[in-house]
């Protein structure tokens, strides 16, 4: 299998380390070449344009940072160039592991069917821990046929791998997915935070928590508290993860969403709002969880 990953950052790169190790013959490439040497060190073959890693490949994926770079990849002004869908041979299969908008998904679909590519849009659930473990979810959008093929690629990367729907669907259900994560995390904190102020240890909070009613995901593998899990971001300065200028990108696109929808969505309108300020305040390359120091403030 020769695929061409699109888009090395702190999901792709392990991504496509996963891919090699299976055995695919993966090209690569990021406007960044500092991220292409470090997966060609893994027996990967860098490219040093897009229209070089697509040459000749029969799948490509992409993992990028919002819909606007994804239309600009797929459908052009790339760096002032053409996209990739003028650039790939008869029968390529394309698959968008970003989190964007299900519009630009939908568009890069539509003018793919046009030109009889298949493509799909399986964005991920489960972190940069998942993306290395390869145990990642891939939530995907498109035909029953593309999800097959989609999966035999999939597979290689995570553990569980869900067909939502048509074009576009992988995307709403990942915004769902992240507008209760951001909900969950933003509650987690304010309770741990409470607790401290009143006297209780974090550590003897969380255990309590987690075998109660207010068990959460946070609370179980990623607490947001320093010191009470050892591999998680929290108890590394908040590091590495998933930053918090891409939580609030995904609060907000649950907030176009249910605009859309005219859907109500108060818990999202006060985590997207929160995570703003905290986001203002100069922690937007920190991980999601350190929404805790923004509680703790008055501490610090």
């Amino acid at each position: 299998m020769k695929i061409a990953f699109i888009g090395l950052g702190n999901m792709g790169s392990p991504m496509a380390a996963n891919l090699l190790k299976a055995g695919c013959e993966v090209t690569v490439f990021d406007i960044d070449p500092t991220h292409t040497k470090a997966l060609e060190s893994q027996g990967a073959t860098a490219a040093r344009s897009l229209e070089e890693a697509v040459a000749g490949v029969d799948t490509v994926v992409t993992m990028l940072p919002a819909g606007q770079h994804v239309r600009a990849v797929y459908l052009g002004d790339h760096q002032g160039g053409s996209g990739l869908l003028k650039m790939i041979a008869p029968g390529t299969f394309l698959i968008d592991s970003s989190t964007i908008d299900p519009d630009s998904a939908r568009i890069v679909a539509a003018e793919a069917d046009k030109l009889g590519f298949e493509f799909v849009d399986a964005p991920v659930s489960g972190g940069v821990a998942g993306a290395q473990a390869g145990t990642l979810t891939f939530i995907v959008g498109g035909s029953d046929s593309a999800f097959e093929k989609a999966r035999s690629v999939l597979q290689h990367m995570g553990k569980n791998i869900f067909h939502a729907g048509k074009a576009g669907d992988g995307q709403m259900a990942k915004i769902c997915n992240n507008l209760m994560l951001g909900i969950l995390m933003s509650g987690t904190c304010e309770a741990l935070s409470l607790g401290i102020d009143n006297g209780l240890d974090p550590k003897v909070l969380s255990d309590i928590m987690m075998q109660s009613s207010g068990r959460n995901w946070a609370l179980e593998l990623y607490n947001p508290c320093p010191g009470i899990m050892a591999s998680v971001p929290s108890s590394n300065d908040y590091k590495p993860g998933f930053m918090t200028k891409l939580m609030l990108k995904d609060l907000g696109l649950g907030l176009e969403a249910a605009t859309r929808s005219q859907s109500a969505i108060p818990m999202g309108m006060l985590a997207r709002n929160l995570y703003a300020f905290h986001n203002a305040a100069g922690h937007d390359q920190q991980d999601f969880s350190s929404l805790f120091q923004f509680y703790r403030k008055k501490n610090q």
